[in-house]
């Protein structure tokens, strides 16, 4: 049974081009959020800003969100569920 649902879970993932495996490696980051994440890197916080405002509020946004589920919400709901 295993075998087929992870048979079945590689070819659908083939068809959205890896983006659920890579969205499980990387914790929950898309690919323009690792992407940001390289170019604050090497760039710095204040040039990327300078460089593209609207994709680094985008980049910062979708970090906030990610963070604030992971870190905050599930927390509280585990907590909740556990009491």
């Amino acid at each position: 049974m295993s075998a087929w649902i992870k048979s079945h879970f590689i070819a659908f993932d083939r068809k959205v081009d890896g983006a659920i495996t890579f969205f499980f490696k990387h914790y929950g980051k898309t690919k323009f959020m690792v992407a940001m994440s390289k170019k604050a890197q090497y760039l710095g916080l204040e040039r990327l800003f300078l460089k593209g405002p609207k994709a680094f509020v985008y980049f910062f946004l979708f970090y906030l969100v990610r963070d604030t589920i992971l870190y905050i919400i599930i927390p509280i709901a585990f907590a909740t569920m556990v009491d």
